[in-house]
């Protein structure tokens, strides 16, 4: 049945492809434009008026989805390929690489949102550790002109093997000792245009706050005008004086900075991401699609390219309440009495397996009782360096590793996370086996042919909602981060997070269309490529599928839904439930943890029966 499934699917992709053809003679342009953690249901006519046109006009992917661990390099590989997670070895922003890697600090658990980091990464990796070719490394060796602009990370991972030798890279770090090199061309460009060669910092954007101290009042206006005022002065009037087809990527750092870092509700959940900076930042990452829309207007492109924009998460509001944690009794100089600390898993882990805890972003020092590792990360064991355990803290979600596959340890480790009230689902290596009140990782395409080390756990932390008409909108999460309560993360399976915005328009799209079928970050990816005439060598099979229903004369597939939960409970009664929708064999899950502990998740969703496989 599924190869049938598979067979008819390729079919359509098929047939879609040859209606593109159809209509494109000559290819089209395209413009991606990311708004970092923009919220699904937070777009509107007043909030983001640029969005809200392309959402009405064009094509408006009602049902999106982010892939889970919902957290933004994860994402950037997902649109920039159009595979899974499983596949791209990219599961969240920071993650256990199995070496020591310099340039992230020496440490075994990096944080891959840096350009030299990824290098590195790279090279140790037989140079290319995604293992899939990237949209932009495509099409630049089809003859189009290729660039990519914004948030330092995500969008060096469009072209990350080249380089800037060949596709233009303007992100952070551009100008400075770790930032990918301009070429002549565009040093000269920019000088031309009064720009300088180097990217403004965030200035006040940049200051999350502490404890005491609120974080950034205002939005990243300074630097994203900048990078705006590049993409609109330089690179896209170099393109059309080259009369060749482009692709152009854009991922505005805002909202998600903005959010993050938000100074409006110190150590309280309300208004949390809700408040004035926050919006600040939504409007900023607006301004600059409406400043690239108005480019191609003046410069006579419109009409030739198509513009997809898709964030990589949702958002939600910071939480470090808990009732059970062992990490929450203990006093912190940084922390308020009763707060959850930064690595408060690292932490609680160490104590209820009795293993000493080190700090793997301090040399593999050995970690204190009345403090915490200083970027939330921990490896457990008697040998830091051939631990036992690693914890990779991401915020609503962490990644957890047993690098000797012991399955015993697991079980161990299973039992100390199901005792606790932050979590709500787990999800284990297939290869360590079934575990009561926990669903293994290939159901949500997390075991393909991914390169870096596989996750052993994916712990899920509590989500729900602080009440507000549209639920999506002020979701709250437990956040294994340093910033701090009423502050902004994402990362975890609340429907707030994989609640993303997906918009098109464009003359391959279809006009003032609603599409009710689920799409996903992959789904653009591939849609993307095919928009472009562009193929791909798949060294995996964990791929998205083209948008059909979107296109001039596409095929509109049936969707279904369906809901997975764990086979046998844990002893405290616990299951891990997941929600998801399918169209043929593609699967977007929705929410998955224990039910009345996930924003999306009710508490009956645990009492109905179990469909798919």
């Amino acid at each position: 049945m599924r190869r049938a499934i598979t067979l008819l699917s390729a079919s359509m992709i098929a047939l879609s492809a040859g209606a593109a053809a159809a209509q494109n003679a000559k290819p089209r342009n395209l413009i991606l434009f990311v708004p970092d953690g923009l919220r699904g249901g937070i777009v509107t006519p007043d909030t983001t008026p640029a969005m809200a046109d392309i959402r009405d006009k064009g094509v408006h992917f009602k049902n999106s989805h982010s892939l889970f661990p919902t957290f933004t390099m994860a994402n950037s590989s997902a649109l920039s390929t159009g595979h899974y997670l499983g596949d791209t070895g990219t599961f969240s922003n920071t993650i256990y690489t199995g070496y020591t890697s310099v340039p992230a600090g020496d440490t075994v658990v990096p944080f891959i949102e840096n350009d030299a980091v990824l290098a590195d990464v790279d090279d140790h990796f037989n140079g290319d550790y995604l293992n899939e070719e990237t949209l932009l490394k495509i099409a630049r060796g089809q003859g189009f002109s290729t660039a990519a602009i914004g948030k330092v990370g995500p969008t060096l991972l469009f072209d990350h093997t080249d380089r800037g030798k060949n596709t233009i890279v303007i992100d952070d770090s551009t100008g400075g000792k770790t930032g990918v090199p301009l070429s002549d061309e565009m040093k000269d460009a920019l000088t031309k245009a009064g720009l300088p060669l180097a990217t403004p910092s965030r200035g006040d954007n940049a200051k999350a706050g502490d404890a005491k101290t609120p974080g950034t009042t205002v939005a990243n206006v300074a630097q994203q005008a900048y990078m705006a005022d590049v993409a609109t002065k330089v690179v896209l009037p170099m393109f059309k004086a080259r009369n060749k087809p482009f692709v152009l990527v854009f991922w505005s750092r805002d909202p998600d900075g903005s959010q993050h870092n938000t100074g409006d509700s110190l150590n309280t959940i309300t208004p949390g991401i809700n408040g004035p900076t926050s919006m600040a930042g939504i409007k900023n990452a607006d301004n600059n699609l409406a400043q690239l829309r108005k480019a191609l207007d003046e410069l006579g492109l419109s009409a030739n390219t198509n513009i997809m924009v898709s964030s990589d998460h949702g958002f939600s509001t910071i939480s470090k309440e808990s009732k059970t944690s062992p990490s929450a009794k203990v006093v912190f100089d940084d922390t308020p009495k009763d707060f959850l600390p930064m690595g408060f898993l690292a932490i609680d882990l160490a104590k209820a397996l009795n293993l000493p805890l080190f700090d793997p972003n301090d040399k593999n020092a050995k970690v204190a009782d009345n403090a915490h590792p200083k970027a939330g990360n921990g490896v457990l064991g008697q040998d830091p360096a051939k631990p036992d355990v690693v914890i990779a803290t991401n915020g609503g979600s962490d990644l957890i590793y047993l690098p000797n596959r012991d399955k015993k340890l697991a079980d161990r480790v299973i039992k100390a996370l199901l005792e606790q009230d932050y979590v709500s689902g787990l999800f284990v290596d297939d290869k360590l086996g079934n575990f009561p009140g926990t669903l293994p990782m290939s159901n949500l395409n997390l075991k393909g042919k991914a390169m870096t080390p596989n996750p052993s756990i994916v712990v899920n932390f509590r989500s729900w909602s602080s009440g507000c008409p549209i639920p999506t909108n002020c979701s709250v999460q437990i956040a294994d981060t340093v910033l701090r309560q009423g502050q902004g993360m994402h990362g975890s399976f609340s429907r707030g997070d994989t609640y993303n915005f997906t918009a098109a328009i464009g003359p391959d799209f279809k006009a003032g269309y609603v599409d009710p079928l689920p799409v996903s970050n992959a789904d653009v990816g591939m849609t993307a490529a095919q928009l472009l005439g562009l193929r791909a060598p798949n060294n995996g099979g964990l791929i998205g599928r083209v948008m059909s229903e979107a296109l001039p004369n596409g095929i509109v597939p049936k969707a279904a839904e369906g809901t997975i939960m764990s086979k046998k409970p844990s002893a405290n009664g616990l299951r891990t439930v997941l929600k998801f929708q399918r169209v043929l064999s593609t699967r977007y899950v929705d929410v998955a943890g224990f039910p009345g502990r996930t924003l999306g998740l009710e508490e009956t969703a645990g009492k109905q029966k179990t469909a798919g496989k």
